[in-house]
């Protein structure tokens, strides 16, 4: 992910760019000059920008607003009483400094999720297994149980990725068209299920899932609709 951060404060600039350093896969920018990042964003067009507000020369709303307009934007500041305005400007999330990487990681994966929804990004997820970022195909998953805290991906090769993500942000994540919740610990890939009921599905690797109560009659309508256009090989 290419990001670039914007902020009067070079102490503040380090955290970012460390934080971004910690989390392996973003490449950042700093700029202390705002007028700089602004330009630095229309011309190089990053994924991801994170904002100050209260700026000497420029205000962080005012750059906001000249951003380009699927340009993701997350605003850092030690002033909680813009929160409000930051919202309203459609920021992805507001990091009220000083803030925990922890928190950071959060406002990130927001940002990921945010991205793949602009860009109609099917292809691939990626998701945090403890300290490293690791891409999953889409087509690759096959069904992802919820445990405790953690979402557990179950590929077709057998394997399992572990992530710290609740399967709320799990299916927000995943394309709708192609994945669908049939019990409050698991979502199934819908080219996955060869048979099904009220009560259970089969996989077309033979696993057999329970059907929640709450969820049957919204996920058998949607497994007797036809099945994606582009099924997993």
């Amino acid at each position: 992910m290419r990001c670039i951060a914007i902020d009067d404060e070079p102490i503040a600039l380090s955290v970012v760019a460390n934080f971004c350093e910690r989390s392996g896969d973003i490449e950042v920018r700093t700029f202390s000059e705002p007028q700089q990042g602004l330009q630095a964003v229309v011309d190089q067009q990053p994924d991801l920008v994170f904002l100050d507000i209260e700026m000497d020369c420029l205000n962080g709303l005012d750059i906001a607003r000249k951003l380009p307009q699927t340009t993701c934007f997350i605003f850092t500041t030690a002033y909680i009483r813009y929160a409000l305005d930051g919202f309203d400007l459609d920021a992805v999330d507001f990091l009220h400094k000083p803030f925990s990487y922890e928190r950071f990681e959060i406002a990130v994966e927001k940002a990921q999720r945010r991205i793949a929804h602009i860009d109609g990004a099917e292809e691939s997820i990626t998701v945090k297994q403890e300290y490293n970022n690791v891409v999953i195909p889409i087509a690759d998953i096959l069904y992802v149980e919820a445990m405790e805290n953690y979402s557990k991906f179950f590929r077709r090769k057998g394997h399992y990725v572990l992530s710290r993500m609740n399967l709320k942000a799990v299916e927000e994540l995943l394309p709708a068209r192609r994945f669908v919740r049939i019990h409050r610990s698991f979502i199934v890939a819908v080219e996955a299920v060869s048979s099904f009921s009220r009560q259970e599905i089969r996989l077309t690797s033979g696993q057999l899932l329970p059907v929640g109560r709450q969820y049957a009659e919204k996920a058998t309508a949607r497994l007797q609709t036809p099945k994606p256009d582009n099924p997993a090989e």
